[in-house]
């Protein structure tokens, strides 16, 4: 048997049976073999395979392959495929596997140890929205524990008020009443006293500190000074309850505890709101006697509340509602003429009403 490369391969001019080929047969594959042994000389088959490879280019690139490729992205095939990908239960635990794997972790951490983060994070610190979110999340806190306290001391006013005139053998109230009673006022005004002692106190240490320092003395405080210091904290509270009747109407006190003089205006007029610190001033100096009509006038008034015509009287504990409480409800558009829907597809495609066709 004949050994080397070709010992296996069939004769030139024979077929895979041995049988010789015909004549036609054997010129159009000698044909071939020269015509590609020409190409390869002289480099017409790699301008052949560039001129190819240029058409398939040009195809691809050319606005009527872009249309075709757009109409087939926007076609059902591509959206059946992306939900039958995401309902697969092996997309599914691939992302669960991603979301679980050490990398992920690893670039979050690394995302949050970025300088760029911690930017972020005080930027968003500082914006004043923010801000103005935690301050009303503070003054709301502040207000609902002020009405907490303000709903009992409103049951103590009847119950300390019944209590009281059962004990002088005064009659009972026969309706409930709108005016503040005696342990709301009194809470109040205990309140408001220790905010004029805590801003007294404050004014006076920084008086002290300056005199010390021109002076050079801390051995105390003599009786002259501490004459002085009462007056100007007479003075001072004085100021704090004219100003505040004045400006808004009540304190903050009053406010904290809900209720407020009873006035068509924002505040009392300033000759008014002297003419009550007078009031309150001599029902104080007359032992706390003129401070009993709170507990037996029908009207629960002071000498105070004579003196300047005005009621002492309760706020509402309404809260104020959100923002988007309040927004109004658009109703959908009528349509006039007779309308079709029409089902939505298995896809999920939203319904249609298709104008001037007539009902079936």
């Amino acid at each position: 048997m004949p050994a080397g490369p070709n010992a296996n391969s069939t004769p030139s001019g024979e077929g895979p049976s041995g049988k010789p080929l015909p004549l036609s047969v054997r010129l159009l594959a000698a044909g071939v073999r020269g015509a590609r042994d020409v190409g390869k000389a002289t480099g017409l088959d790699q301008a052949i395979e560039l001129a190819a490879e240029e058409a398939m280019v040009a195809a691809v690139e050319s606005e009527a392959v872009e249309r075709a490729i757009a109409r087939v992205l926007k076609g059902p095939i591509v959206e059946e495929a992306m939900n039958s990908a995401l309902e697969s239960d092996t997309v599914k635990n691939a992302l669960i596997d991603a979301l679980d794997s050490e990398l992920v972790d690893e670039v979050w951490r690394r995302l949050l140890a970025s300088d760029e983060a911690q930017r972020l994070v005080e930027r968003i610190a500082e914006a004043p929205e923010i801000r103005a979110a935690i301050s009303a999340q503070s003054v709301g806190m502040i207000e609902d524990v002020g009405h907490t306290i303000g709903n009992g001391t409103r049951r103590l006013d009847s119950v300390v008020e019944r209590v009281v005139r059962k004990i002088f053998l005064r009659k009972r109230r026969a309706e409930p009443t709108d005016r503040a009673g005696a342990v709301t006022r009194g809470l109040a005004f205990a309140l408001d006293v220790l905010i004029v002692n805590l801003g007294f106190s404050g004014l006076a240490a920084v008086a002290a500190l300056i005199a010390s320092a021109f002076t050079g003395n801390s051995n105390g405080v003599s009786n002259v000074a501490l004459a002085a210091g009462t007056v100007l904290w007479f003075g001072f509270g004085s100021l704090y309850l004219v100003g505040f009747w004045s400006l808004a109407g009540q304190t903050l006190g009053m406010r904290f505890l809900g209720v407020r003089l009873d006035l068509d205006t924002r505040g009392l007029p300033l000759r008014r709101s002297i003419k009550r610190l007078i009031g309150m001033a001599l029902a104080t100096m007359a032992f706390g006697l003129g401070f009993l009509g709170i507990l037996f006038d029908k009207r629960r008034r002071a000498w105070d509340d004579r003196l300047s015509g005005v009621d002492v009287v309760y706020e509402g504990n309404e809260r104020t509602p959100a923002p988007w409480s309040r927004l109004a409800i658009t109703e959908p558009p009528l349509v006039t003429g007779p309308t079709t829907t029409k089902a939505p597809d298995p896809r999920g495609l939203q319904s249609q009403r298709v104008a001037g066709s007539s009902s079936s």
